[in-house]
C-alpha cells in the first residue's frame, strides 16, 4: 500500500480490517502509525535513489524546462499545462492539442523511467495533486530528484487527462453538432412543407382550368349535334392536348426530394467547414489502439492524418454503408469532400461511445477488460477472489438459477391468488395495469420547525463548530503531502473554506467579508487541505456520530432492515465545461450539471455525486451503495432515472434489495424460467418474455468477475457502467446482466403489486430525498441554483462541501432534540415529545442562519470608495 501511495489513513484502516479478518493482534495505533510512516519514507528513499541512478541528463534537462517560463511569456511551461481547456472554439482546440504534443513529447521521453518508478494510478494522481497544488517557488524548494518525480507524475497524469479531455471535446462538438444539424434540418422541413402547401394550392387552382374546365368543354362537344363523330374526337384530342402538367410535375418532384435525405446531407455538407476546424486537429492528434472490429474505420483515419488524396478512388469507405457510399458521388460524379468528413467525423464518434475505437493511456475510454480484474490473475486467484468479495454462494449458476425459478414460480402464484382482493389493483384490457398507492401521513415530510429555537437563530459557524466539538470532523482536513508534518490550520479558517464552497459564496469573497480570516490563509488552506477524500472523510466523521446516537432509530421502520434512496437535482453551470450538457428544459440556452444525493431513513445524507444532465442517473447508484462504510443499505429506492434491468442484477449481486418506482410499471415486461406458459390460465398478471437462461451459463465467470472488481473496489461501477452503456447489444457481459437483472425486476414489481407497505416506504422515502433537494438550495445562499466551478473535481468539492453543511445542521438537530428530551419533566411528556418528533422530518433549517450578521454603525455605513454626493441645484 505504501508503494501505491495510498493516504496514511487509508493504510491504517485497510491494516487493522486486514488483521481483525486474520485474527491477528492489533498492534497500537501509534506502532502502526510508526510503521506506515517508515515504509512510506522508505519507499520514497527508493524511488530518489532511483531518480539520481537512472534518469538521463537529457530527460533531467526536460523536466527542468518545466519549472522556466518561454521568452515570449510571463508564464511558467509547467503552469500553462496545468488548466485543461474546457471551450470548444477552434482556438482553444488547437490549444488544448499543442498542449497535448508537449506532453505526448515529455510522456515518451519519460516512459522508461515511469515503468521503473511504477507509480501507479494512484501515486501518479498523489504526486502530479501535489504539482497542481503547488507554485513553482514550492515545486522549486523541493531537492531535486524529489522534484523530478513530482513533474514526472505531473506529466503522465496530466497526459492521461489531455487525452480524455480532447475526447471529451470531440464528443461535445459532434453534440452540438448533431442538435444544430437536426435543427436546421427541421426549419428546411418547415420551409419545403410551406413551399408544397403554396404548389398544392396552384395545382387545385389549375385543376379547375386544366381538369374540370377540359371535362366540361369534352361534354360540350361530345352533346354538340351539329358535329359529325370524326369532328368530335378531333375536337376532343385538341381539348386534351391543351391540358396543362407543368403543376403536378413540380409537386411530384417536390414530394419525391422530401422523401430522400438529399436535403439533410445538403445541411451536414453545409456544416462541414465548421466541424473540421474543430475536430480536424483532434483526429491528428489522437492515438486509437489496433481494434479488428474497426480495421476499416482505423484505415481511414490513418488515411486522413496522412492528408490522403480524398476522391472518389482513394478515399477508403469500407466503413461507410451502401447508402452513404451512394451519396458521396454527385451526378456529375465529383466526389462529395466535405460530406466524407462529416461521415468519418461520425464513425468515429460511434466508435468511441460504443467502445470499438479505445484510448490506452486514458482514464476514462480504455477497453472494457481494462476496467476489470485481469483475465489471467482471475483464473489464477478465482476461489481467493471470489471469498474475499463474499461471492463464493454464486461461484455455479444452476443453482442459483434454480432458487430463483422457484422464488419467481412462487411469487407470480401469490401476487395473482391475491390480484383479485387488491383493491389498489386496476386490470386494463390490453394486458396492463395500474397500481395505485395511497398517500401516507403528509407530515412525515414536514420539518420539526417549533421544537427548535424560535426567538434566537443560530449562527451557522457555531453549528459547525459544536458539531466539530462533537465528532472532531475538522481532523479529516488532513494536508495534501504525506511524508511532511504541517502546522495545523486555524479551525477559522477550515469553517470560512467550508462555507464559501458549500454556500456558493466562493472563497475569496468568503475572506473579504470575514473577520480574522487573511485572503491568502484561506486560499492556502482550501488549496492543500480540501480534496474531495477529504470533504468525505469530514462527512463519514458526522454521519458516524449521528449512527451511535438512539434518537435517529426513531425514523426506521425496521431495526434490522435500513431503507436508503438517491435522485439527482439539476444546477445551471456558468462558464464552458465539459461535464456540463445541454437541457432547454432544465436550463434554456445553458448548460448544467445534476447533483445526485443518497439519504437514508434517519435522514443522514450519506453520500453524493456530480454527474452530467444528461447522463441516465442508474450508472452512479452502485457508486453510493458501495462507497461507504457508515451506512449500510439493505434496501435502495430511485425514481425512474436511476432504474435499468442491469442495476436490478448488480445489486442483488452485490446484496442490495432494489426497489425502485418505476414510471407506468404496469407496462413493463415480465420475465419468467421456461416454459412461458407454466402458469395457471386464470392468472392477472402474467409473464410476456422468457429468461435467456443460455446466455446466463455461457457468461457467468464473466459477469462474477465484473461483480468481484466492483465489491473489492479496484474500479468504480460508474467507470464500468459507463462503458457497458456505451456497448449497449454488442457486450455479452452487458447482455447477461441484463438476462439476470430481469429475473430480480420481474421478482420485484410482483412484490411491489401485492405490497402495500412496500410501496408506501418507496414513496415515503423518495420525499426525503425531494426534502434534501430544497435543503440544498436553502443552504446554497451564495448561488442556489448553478455552480461557478467549471471542471468536475471542483464541482464535487463545493457540493460535497454543502453536503457536510447539511449534515451538520442535522446533527445539531439531534443533538438538540436529545437535549430537549432529556429535559422532559416526565416518561408521559417525554412519550409524547418522541412521538412528535418521530412524526416530522429533523431536516430543517429554518432555526439557522446562513446569511452572517450585518453591521449598522456608523462607522460601517460611511462611504470608503469616495463617492461624491449629487450636486444641488442652484
Amino acid at each position: 500500500m505504501a508503494r501505491m501511495h495510498l493516504k496514511p489513513r487509508l493504510i491504517f484502516d485497510r491494516c487493522v480490517d486486514f488483521l481483525i479478518q486474520r485474527r491477528v493482534q492489533v498492534p497500537s495505533a501509534h506502532r502502526l502509525n510508526d510503521l506506515i510512516r517508515a515504509s512510506l519514507h522508505e519507499r520514497k528513499a527508493e524511488m530518489i535513489a532511483l531518480m539520481d541512478s537512472q534518469l538521463l541528463a537529457e530527460t533531467r534537462n526536460l523536466l527542468d524546462d518545466l519549472f522556466t517560463a518561454p521568452d515570449a511569456q510571463n508564464r511558467y511551461r509547467l503552469t500553462l499545462l496545468k488548466r485543461l481547456s474546457q471551450s470548444t472554439s477552434p482556438s482553444r482546440i488547437k490549444e488544448a492539442v499543442a498542449d497535448f504534443a508537449i506532453l505526448s513529447e515529455l510522456h515518451h521521453q519519460l516512459g522508461d523511467i515511469l515503468v521503473q518508478l511504477d507509480l501507479g494510478t494512484a501515486g501518479i494522481r498523489y504526486f502530479a495533486g501535489g504539482v497542481l497544488r503547488s507554485e513553482i517557488f514550492q515545486m522549486r524548494r523541493r531537492d531535486q530528484n524529489d522534484r523530478y518525480i513530482h513533474a514526472a507524475a505531473f506529466v503522465a497524469h496530466q497526459f492521461y487527462r489531455c487525452q480524455d479531455n480532447m475526447v471529451d471535446l470531440w464528443l461535445s462538438v459532434m453534440a452540438s453538432f448533431k442538435t444544430a444539424a437536426a435543427r436546421d434540418y427541421q426549419e428546411t422541413l418547415v420551409q419545403e412543407r410551406q413551399n408544397q402547401q403554396r404548389q398544392i394550392e396552384i395545382v387545385v387552382n389549375g385543376l379547375e382550368v386544366s381538369v374540370f374546365g377540359v371535362m366540361r368543354d369534352i361534354r360540350s362537344v361530345m352533346s354538340a349535334a351539329n358535329l359529325s363523330d370524326a369532328e368530335k374526337v378531333a375536337a376532343t384530342l385538341a381539348l386534351l392536348e391543351q391540358g396543362q402538367t407543368e403543376d403536378f410535375d413540380r409537386l411530384k418532384d417536390d414530394l419525391a426530394s422530401t422523401a430522400q435525405d438529399a436535403s439533410w446531407h445538403a445541411i451536414l455538407e453545409a456544416r462541414s467547414l465548421k466541424l473540421q476546424n474543430r475536430l480536424s486537429p483532434l483526429l491528428r492528434a489522437l492515438n486509437f489502439m489496433p481494434n479488428k472490429r474497426a480495421a476499416a474505420l482505423l484505415a481511414a483515419i490513418d488515411h486522413f492524418k496522412a492528408d490522403g488524396d480524398l476522391s472518389t478512388s482513394h478515399a477508403p469507405t469500407e466503413f461507410l454503408n451502401v447508402e452513404q457510399r451512394a451519396t458521396l458521388v454527385r451526378a456529375d460524379g465529383t466526389f462529395r469532400v466535405s460530406l466524407y468528413k462529416v461521415f468519418l467525423f461520425q464513425a468515429v464518434t460511434t466508435a468511441i461511445k460504443s467502445g470499438d475505437l479505445n484510448v490506452e493511456q486514458s482514464y476514462k475510454y480504455r477497453p472494457m477488460d481494462a476496467y476489470l480484474i485481469d483475465k489471467e490473475r482471475w483464473q489464477q486467484e478465482k476461489g481467493h477472489l471470489l471469498e474475499r468479495s463474499g461471492l463464493t454462494e454464486f461461484t455455479d449458476p444452476a443453482p442459483v438459477l434454480a432458487t430463483l425459478n422457484s422464488a419467481l414460480s412462487a411469487q407470480y402464484q401469490a401476487t395473482n391468488d391475491r390480484a383479485a382482493d387488491n383493491s389498489h389493483l386496476n386490470l386494463r384490457k390490453d394486458g396492463t395495469f395500474h397500481i395505485g398507492t395511497p398517500a401516507s401521513d403528509p407530515s412525515e415530510a414536514d420539518p420539526l420547525g417549533d421544537l427548535f429555537p424560535q426567538r434566537q437563530d443560530v449562527p451557522l459557524a457555531q453549528v459547525l463548530e459544536t458539531v466539530n466539538n462533537h465528532c472532531s470532523m475538522l481532523h479529516s482536513f488532513e494536508h495534501w503531502q504525506q511524508t511532511h508534518v504541517r502546522r495545523a490550520t486555524s479551525h477559522p479558517a477550515l469553517l470560512a473554506g467550508i462555507m464559501g464552497l458549500g454556500c456558493g459564496i466562493g472563497v475569496r469573497k468568503m475572506a473579504r467579508i470575514s473577520s480574522k480570516i487573511t485572503e491568502s490563509e484561506l486560499d492556502h488552506t482550501v488549496n492543500w487541505r480540501f480534496s474531495l477524500e477529504n470533504i468525505r472523510a469530514a462527512n463519514d466523521a458526522v454521519i458516524k456520530a449521528m449512527d451511535a446516537m438512539d434518537l435517529p432509530n426513531l425514523y426506521r421502520q425496521s431495526q434490522d432492515q435500513l431503507h436508503t434512496a438517491s435522485d439527482g437535482q439539476k444546477f445551471e453551470v456558468r462558464g464552458d465545461s465539459l461535464h456540463a450538457s445541454r437541457s432547454f428544459k432544465y436550463f434554456g440556452q445553458g448548460q448544467g450539471v445534476s447533483a445526485y444525493t443518497f439519504v437514508d431513513e434517519r435522514n443522514f445524507l450519506w453520500h453524493s455525486l456530480m454527474i452530467s444532465a444528461a447522463d441516465r442517473e442508474s450508472a452512479y447508484v452502485i457508486d453510493g451503495l458501495m462507497c461507504n462504510d457508515v451506512v449500510k443499505s439493505d434496501i435502495h429506492s430511485t425514481d425512474t432515472h436511476g432504474y435499468t434491468e442491469a442495476v436490478f442484477g448488480l445489486t442483488h449481486l452485490l446484496g442490495f434489495s432494489f426497489a425502485p418506482r418505476i414510471k407506468g410499471v404496469g407496462k413493463q415486461t415480465l420475465y419468467i424460467f421456461k416454459p412461458i406458459n407454466q402458469g395457471a390460465r386464470d392468472w392477472a398478471i402474467r409473464p410476456d418474455k422468457t429468461i435467456n437462461e443460455a446466455v446466463l451459463r455461457e457468461n457467468w465467470d464473466d459477469l462474477l468477475r465484473l461483480v468481484a472488481t466492483i465489491k473489492l473496489k479496484e474500479n468504480t461501477a460508474s467507470d464500468i457502467f459507463r462503458r457497458l452503456n456505451s456497448y449497449s447489444r454488442q457486450h455479452a457481459i452487458y447482455q447477461t446482466l441484463k438476462a439476470f437483472g430481469q429475473i430480480i425486476k420481474s421478482l420485484f414489481i410482483l412484490r411491489y403489486i401485492d405490497d402495500l407497505t412496500l410501496r408506501q416506504a418507496i414513496k415515503r422515502q423518495l420525499n426525503k430525498v425531494e426534502l434534501a433537494n430544497r435543503f440544498t438550495r436553502a443552504v446554497a445562499v451564495g448561488n442556489p441554483r448553478e455552480f461557478t466551478q467549471v471542471e468536475k473535481e471542483e464541482q464535487e468539492v463545493a457540493e460535497a462541501c454543502n453536503r457536510l453543511i447539511k449534515n451538520s445542521i442535522i446533527c445539531w438537530n439531534y443533538l438538540y432534540l436529545t437535549r430537549q428530551v432529556e429535559k422532559a419533566p416526565d416518561t408521559h411528556a417525554r412519550k409524547n415529545l418522541l412521538c412528535l418528533i418521530a412524526s416530522h422530518s429533523p431536516m430543517s433549517w429554518a432555526h439557522i442562519n446562513m446569511l452572517g450578521e450585518y453591521d449598522f454603525s456608523e462607522e460601517k455605513l460611511r462611504d470608503t470608495l469616495g463617492i461624491l454626493p449629487p450636486k444641488k441645484a442652484a
